[in-house]
């Protein structure tokens, strides 16, 4: 039985991932946004809101979406704490992206967006890996353009995330964000017909 083509996006902060994913979105390839999956896991209702308000009291908000600074607060610095959250989060966010690849398996090709996909070993379920890549003064630049960003937190981030030439260097393919927009879509056009030609 055939099945789709699995790409992994990824890519730092800054780089245009979440323009990118748009771009193949745009293009009719379904994409799965593990962030986005997390958030609606979290939020009201959400199917791991109520077992982690249950496991870490207090880090529920009024609404029944998790407190994220709560969360943070109860599961700092304590590994044990964390591997729990883990334990909670990871399974479902597994059975959401399974969910995503049994509806759409029948398209010849599906996206898993994900930010962290060399840092969780998230490649080895993927058939290649796109990695959306700027220079670093590009990034710089678009990250503390956002709103509340500091140098701080800008070095925070990125010392939780693979360099960004390692994972340039672990990819099948790159998308180049700091061209212009006709440039990226060339890009991704160029991925979407590697990946999904038949091997001869």
């Amino acid at each position: 039985m055939s099945r789709p083509v699995i790409l992994g996006l990824t890519g730092s902060i800054g780089m245009g991932k979440s323009a990118t994913a748009a771009m193949f979105r745009a293009r009719g390839v379904p994409v799965h946004d593990a962030d986005a999956c997390v958030h609606a896991l979290y939020g009201p209702g959400g199917a791991a809101a109520a077992a982690i308000g249950k496991a870490f009291p207090g880090t529920l908000g009024p609404d029944g979406a998790v407190d994220r600074g709560a969360l943070r607060a109860a599961v700092l610095g304590d590994s044990e704490r964390l591997r729990r959250l883990e334990s909670l989060v990871h399974p479902l966010v597994r059975q959401a992206r399974d969910d995503f690849l049994a509806t759409h398996a029948a398209a010849p090709l599906v996206v898993l967006d994900v930010p962290l996909l060399f840092e969780t070993g998230g490649e080895a379920g993927c058939d290649a890996v796109a990695v959306v890549t700027a220079p670093p003064e590009v990034q710089r630049a678009r990250v503390l353009a956002r709103p509340g960003m500091t140098e701080e937190a800008f070095a925070q981030i990125l010392a939780k995330q693979m360099p960004d030439a390692e994972k340039r260097r672990r990819a099948d393919h790159l998308i180049e964000t700091d061209r212009g927009f006709p440039h990226a879509e060339a890009q991704v056009d160029a991925v979407i017909a590697a990946v999904t030609q038949p091997a001869g």
